[in-house]
């Protein structure tokens, strides 16, 4: 899960594992896998920042747990 910022300045969190696409046109128009369009404020390259450091941190997670 990834924090992102709607257009109007509202935070929310979206589960990054449902991310289809990412475009840039000029907003950061995020589809998702059951065809919702999210538009948000960060760049894309942020999203894609996010979505590897959420990963690395979940992955760690799980090897420091035993899982």
């Amino acid at each position: 899960m990834i924090v992102l910022t709607r257009l109007n300045d509202v935070p929310f969190v979206l589960n990054s594992d449902l991310i289809e696409t990412i475009e840039e046109t000029p907003d950061t128009t995020i589809k998702l896998t059951d065809k919702n369009i999210v538009i948000v404020k960060e760049r894309m390259t942020e999203v894609v920042g996010k979505v590897i450091e959420f990963r690395r941190l979940s992955n760690g997670m799980i090897t420091q747990n035993g899982c």
